[in-house]
């Protein structure tokens, strides 16, 4: 009985015999058991994952070409600052991963890039951060400058944008640590006047104090729950070294600023030697002394290096977005009757007089949206319960509901 249980093989690892495992290996002086391969491979292939995806690193990062092509999917026109934000988030991300495995000790630290997106309102701003934040699948958040004021004041606190980010990435420090925040309205904390105040601004020189700090990259006090900081609660610890901040305005009458450095009423024997200036688009030639000419204080526009602009939408490119896009309003509107088992047809023109509706009132892309709400409200409020396979809108439909615009 010895001498078989002596002969009889076993796994060294587990201690398991032939009989009880699929598979047993010989080796020279001992055997092993499939089960305890496979263990061994997937401990081996956990830890090699582990070592290639260091914390904040972005794996598969895009080209700036695909990076305009994924945009081009949603966003409609806007060459010039899909061209800039492409540029710009891909050498953001370069700089990450390049930072993480540098060890050739030459000197030359990768500063970051923060954005500033100048353009009317509904030219897609918000989308592009958006669409951007999508395709490389980092937290995102938007904060509306408008509620932000400094410590103390009625308002929130500016370190809240960073309780916002954490709370989207599950409160996991590194992935929140790589990600976007969109700072919507920046251009509503302007000062009044391009003198430093001498009295407080709280919700307007001084809240570009307070970001000043958070944009260029330090690491930041923030409340876990957000809210107010009080001595005794402890607060997470966020360097903000590498998170991407696009800031967004419309600058409305920075038209005016731009027109005045340009000098665009020269008379006389000068007038000839200056560079022609395309007055119907004075926005192209936006700079950084225009943002101070506005009111934002040179530290934060320092903070902001790359600064582009959107074109307002002319009649075509609206009437691209309403259809064109993955997530174009029409499509989402038949979407929506087609999940009441319901096709939606749109009749000749209809399509125009959104348009033209929108351009009337000076809605942009954004008040597309409204438009087409108050045209198929009655429709979907019948829709699931009508029974109906079809509904059609006609142009007279159409501007029957849109008589009450003005």
């Amino acid at each position: 009985m010895s001498t078989t249980k002596k002969d009889k093989r076993h796994c060294a690892f587990c201690g398991r015999g032939e009989d009880e495992v699929p598979m047993l290996l010989q080796g020279l002086d001992g055997c092993i058991c499939s089960d305890c391969i496979k263990l061994a491979g997937d401990y081996l292939s956990g830890m090699e994952k582990e070592k290639k995806s260091e914390p904040g690193r972005i794996d598969s990062l895009l080209k700036p070409k695909e990076i305009k092509e994924f945009l081009d999917q949603y966003v409609i026109g806007q060459d010039r600052a899909k061209k800039v934000l492409s540029v710009a988030v891909y050498n953001h991300y370069k700089r990450i991963n390049h930072n993480l495995v540098d060890k050739s000790g030459d000197g030359v630290e990768l500063e970051k890039s923060n954005i500033l997106l100048v353009g009317p309102t509904g030219t897609g701003k918000t989308l592009l951060a958006k669409t951007i934040a999508r395709m490389l699948d980092v937290p995102f958040t938007i904060v509306d400058a408008t509620v932000l004021t400094e410590a103390g004041y009625v308002g929130e606190d500016v370190e809240s944008l960073l309780t916002r980010l954490l709370q989207e990435a599950d409160y996991d420090l590194a992935k929140a640590e790589r990600g976007i925040v969109f700072i919507d309205e920046i251009d509503k904390i302007a000062r009044k006047s391009d003198n430093p105040s001498i009295t407080r601004d709280v919700s307007g020189e001084g809240v570009q104090q307070a970001l000043l700090k958070i944009l260029e990259g330090n690491i930041v006090n923030v409340p876990p729950k957000g809210g107010r900081k009080h001595p005794e609660q402890d607060f997470i610890h966020v360097n903000t070294e590498n998170i991407l901040f696009i800031c967004g305005g419309a600058f409305e009458g920075i038209e005016r600023k731009i027109a005045q450095r340009l000098n665009t009423q020269v008379i006389g024997f000068d007038a000839a030697k200056k560079q022609k200036v395309d007055k119907n688009n004075l926005l192209q030639y936006v700079d950084a002394q225009d943002m101070r000419s506005y009111g934002l204080i040179p530290e934060i526009i320092g903070r902001l290096p790359v600064i582009t602009y959107l074109d307002s939408l002319d009649r075509d490119a609206l009437l691209r977005i309403l259809t064109e896009p993955k997530n174009a309003v029409l499509k989402q509107y038949r979407k929506l009757f087609e999940l009441d088992g319901m096709t939606l047809k749109i009749d000749e023109g209809v399509k125009e007089l959104i348009v033209d509706t929108a351009i009337k009132n000076k809605m942009g892309a954004r008040g597309l949206r409204s438009i087409c709400e108050q045209i198929f409200d009655d429709a979907m409020f019948e829709a699931p319960s009508s029974g109906r396979k079809t509904f059609t809108v006609t142009l007279k439909y159409a501007q029957s509901r849109l008589a009450n615009i003005k």
